[in-house]
């Protein structure tokens, strides 16, 4: 029948699309996105935070942002944080790169709590030429791709265990057009040491496992830096009895059209100048 013939035919085509065993990482495969009906029904949608309130479009809220932050960024550089963002909700339908699923929530939490950073960071490395800065626990290059692309004159390298989240990463450099940024597939305590001015992570560990995992990797005089949400007492208490890295300060953070607490841990070496 020529209905039959059309439906064989069109599966035949969807076959082709996804030979078996392929896992390719350049372009994201086309996905069928689902209608209300049936994403109100996928597991884990009842858990989801609500959408974040719309206080108008992404680049004004992103510009309105960087004002609030003192932060001078370009039109061109924050037109490239909004096509990072599109290509993190197009991976995201695939790949599962972030469990954010909502463009509102992806823009405040992801791109504005990384900038909230920048300015500290920006102070921190004042005055250091060539800045090297590694992102450990990376996932889809938060904060390393905000900082990449804000700051085009440090060297930021990406690290992660996922390699999904590193294949993303390695993509918006090319998409993005980022020399500056690249990343690495690999448990960062498995890395040789990688002289960093700056070592930064978001949400990765505790403060004990992340001086103990990436502390081989700041150069004498340089700086751990863990982005946390409230002030962890208990994790600055452990990393006390421990030698030689040691809380130097903790810095409360700001996040535009964020309600919820953000510091940022400094850390530095014993002894270090």
């Amino acid at each position: 029948m020529p209905g039959e013939s059309k439906r064989r035919a069109s599966r035949a085509v969807d076959g082709a699309q996804r030979p078996a065993g392929t896992y390719a990482y350049a372009e994201p495969p086309k996905t069928r996105i689902p209608s209300r009906r049936h994403a109100a029904q996928r597991p884990g949608d009842e858990m989801s935070p609500p959408p974040t309130r719309p206080t108008g479009d992404s680049a004004s809220r992103l510009a309105q942002a960087c004002e609030s932050l003192g932060i001078e960024l370009a039109a061109c550089r924050r037109q490239l944080l909004l096509q990072y963002l599109d290509q993190l909700q197009r991976w995201n339908r695939t790949y599962n790169l972030t469990a954010l699923r909502d463009p509102g929530q992806m823009l405040v939490q992801h791109v504005f709590d990384s900038l909230a950073a920048l300015p500290p960071i920006a102070e921190a490395l004042a005055g250091t030429n060539d800045a090297c800065v590694m992102d450990v626990g990376s996932g889809a290059g938060l904060p390393g791709v905000v900082l990449a692309v804000a700051r085009p004159d440090w060297r930021v390298c990406c690290v992660d265990a996922v390699e999904k989240k590193t294949a993303f990463v390695n993509q918006m450099a090319g998409v993005l057009r980022l020399p500056n940024l690249s990343a690495r597939h690999a448990r960062v305590e498995a890395l040789a040491p990688a002289q960093c001015d700056l070592v930064v992570s978001r949400a990765f560990a505790s403060l004990a496992d992340f001086a103990a995992l990436a502390g081989h990797h700041v150069r004498a005089g340089g700086t751990l830096l863990a982005m946390k949400g409230r002030r962890p007492e208990e994790e600055i208490l452990a990393l006390q009895e421990r030698e030689p890295w040691q809380v130097q300060r903790v810095q409360a953070l700001d996040v535009p059209e964020l309600q919820a607490q953000r510091c940022l841990i400094w850390m530095r070496r014993e002894g270090s100048t």
